[in-house]
């Protein structure tokens, strides 16, 4: 069976570690990190995660897994199994071992919202001694302030397949917090572009829900739009959970846009298309969202007529090489079904990435491990060429971890979706 690029680079790693192991000085123990365990942990920060002989490595996930939006984490958390599944190099349906402990999950919600950031993150700070790492947020108003800042301040990493907001890796980017997904700095003026040069348009209004993501990423379209000569006809802003949308809609038909720009999430999005049809002048405006409602899920929200001809903006899943399309996707669609998002192969990247460190910086004392918690962040921190499904990862100093992700747009066609446009062409 074939193995991705990521495996493969984990083997030559692990082969190299086990090669600088045999020719350490005899005060190196060898088994990970360098040092004996009782030192390693003592001048760390924040200690290391002690994992008895037999037991299990936690991983803690927190993602939108419930409401009108779990079609995002359902997704991400299937990938995220899927990884631990593959750590034995191939898929057979079982968690394989890391290190001779098996990898075990530990699941909360986060419910795409502030509080249930911060519910969830405090229910897995109570369990700080099994849960190594956490993936996630799916939603960054989850992360942004709330999750990110209540685990890096117990010293756990964060690491988020699917937060684009920009402000997470801005001037109070949090420590411990990571992502494989992509910066909406880069979505927004790909999307922009996509605008400005494919649909030939000159001007645009944007709508967003007063989420960190949605906010941040029409305020990233707003400007490259503008810096492409284009004019923003009128910013506006709805509310999560609004349902009568035609006030805010009839506002901005009177400034005459050519297209309408809503990052927002489903329930909303849903709502602003089928009643953005609705309202005569914006007949002929083009409508358009991103990765938040790229879900079959939003067809439905929508209505399919509705969601016809609607662009969505997102990551594009067209990644190099054949392991996504030969062995990934059969993988997840015999054991979960469908794809219901378009994280889930970040969040597999998530997981390997977080492994490997765990492998670089655990220490083995007679089958127990201690994985120091400063370490794993710092051997994130140096990730750099990272081979994953999605790309080529290197963090950067804010947790940046895709810098160069390839956007695509989608478009409505039939009731499914369909790629019309690739940054990268």
């Amino acid at each position: 069976m074939k193995k991705p690029k990521w495996f493969v680079m984990f083997a030559l790693l692990l082969s190299l570690s086990l090669v600088a192991a045999a020719c350490a000085d005899d005060d190196d123990d060898g088994d990970g990190a360098a040092g004996d365990a009782d030192t390693v942990c003592a001048e760390d920060e924040f200690g290391c995660v002690e994992i008895a002989e037999g037991d299990p490595i936690v991983l803690g996930t927190l993602l939108v897994i419930s409401g009108e939006n779990a079609q995002l984490g359902q997704d991400s958390q299937n990938g995220a199994v899927l990884a631990a599944d593959y750590v034995d190099g191939a898929f057979d349906g079982e968690n394989g071992e890391l290190l001779g402990h098996p990898i075990d999950f530990e699941h909360q919600d986060e419910g795409c919202s502030a509080e249930g950031g911060q519910a969830g993150a405090q229910r897995l700070v109570a369990d700080l001694d099994r849960v190594v790492s956490v993936i996630g947020t799916s939603c960054s108003s989850a992360a942004l302030g709330v999750a990110d800042e209540i685990l890096s301040s117990e010293g756990v990493v964060l690491m988020s397949p699917s937060n684009t907001s920009p402000d997470l890796a801005g001037p109070e980017h949090q420590p411990f917090y990571f992502r494989t997904a992509h910066n909406d700095l880069i979505q927004g003026a790909e999307a922009a572009r996509f605008v400005s040069e494919e649909l030939g348009l000159t001007t645009a209004a944007t709508i967003h829900d007063g989420s960190t993501y949605a906010d941040g990423l029409q305020g990233a379209f707003a400007d490259a739009f503008t810096a492409a000569g284009g004019t923003i006809t009128a910013q506006e802003a709805v509310q999560v959970g609004q349902k009568d949308m035609k006030p805010v809609l009839t506002q901005i038909a009177g400034t005459d846009p050519e297209f309408l720009f809503y990052p927002v999430f489903i329930p909303e999005g849903g709502a602003i298309t089928a009643q953005a049809r609705e309202i005569a002048e914006l007949d002929g405006v083009e409508l358009g969202g991103a990765d938040g409602m790229l879900s079959p899920d939003f067809i439905g929200a929508a209505g399919a007529e509705n969601a016809e001809g609607v662009y969505l903006s997102g990551p594009d899943l067209e990644f190099a090489g054949s392991f996504y399309a030969d062995e990934f996707l059969p993988a997840y669609e015999d054991r979960f079904g469908d794809t219901t998002s378009v994280f889930h192969a970040h969040s597999f990247d998530a997981v390997a990435v977080v492994l490997e460190a765990i492998e670089e910086v655990a220490i083995d004392e007679g089958g127990t491990l201690f994985i120091p918690r400063t370490g794993l962040k710092d051997a994130l921190a140096a990730t750099s060429g990272y081979e994953g499904i999605v790309g080529t990862l290197t963090c950067d100093e804010a947790g940046d971890c895709n810098p160069g992700a390839t956007m695509s747009v989608s478009q409505v066609k039939g009731g499914d979706f369909e790629v019309v446009w690739r940054s990268s062409e």
